[in-house]
């Protein structure tokens, strides 16, 4: 139904929807509890997000603090992008280490994220990102890293930023929370 192709973090995986295609077009089941539990990953998601991004804009790293840390599904329906994943888990053996992940619409990818990973992406193309959480957004409790300042190459010295992205804290001037 949906399969784990790669752990890409620990905790971190990139799965691959159940697809069905006709004569008529696509149907991709995204989110199935059971098959989510089987799978060993604890998530419930309560709320539901979408972000159009133009081609070369970076979103990110962002994640949101206790008590209101969120696990998330994210995955692209129209374009593709290069999602990048930062352990912020200070426990975790892969503390300070990232990950990326090509996510499009045409391979169809999910990355499933725990709380304590610090999510964001460059967007290849113009595209549309869906994110579902496991907890309500809570903008009091935003956090995030300032996406060049954990040693990941995004290929891109000139983003296109929000303020609120370019003003993040350097990765190595927060404590993390997690």
């Amino acid at each position: 139904m949906i399969e784990v192709l790669d752990q890409v973090l620990p905790g971190v995986q990139l799965l691959a929807p159940r697809t069905s295609r006709d004569a008529r077009g696509e149907f991709v089941k995204t989110f199935h509890a059971g098959a989510f539990a089987e799978l060993g990953l604890d998530f419930a998601p309560v709320e539901e997000f979408f972000s159009t991004s133009l081609r070369g804009v970076v979103r990110g790293m962002h994640f949101q603090l206790p008590p209101y840390q969120h696990a998330k599904l994210v995955y692209c329906i129209v374009g593709r992008v290069t999602d990048v994943v930062l352990d912020m888990r200070r426990h975790s053996l892969e503390f300070r280490k990232f990950a990326s992940a090509e996510l499009s619409s045409a391979n169809r990818r999910m990355l499933f994220i725990p709380a304590g990973v610090a999510h964001g992406f460059l967007a290849e193309e113009d595209s549309v990102m869906i994110y579902q959480t496991s907890t309500v957004h809570a903008p009091s409790h935003e956090g995030g890293v300032r996406w060049n300042s954990f040693g990941f190459d995004w290929g891109s010295t000139k983003p296109i930023l929000s303020q609120r992205d370019a003003g993040l804290p350097a990765f190595d001037e927060l404590t993390s929370p997690f």
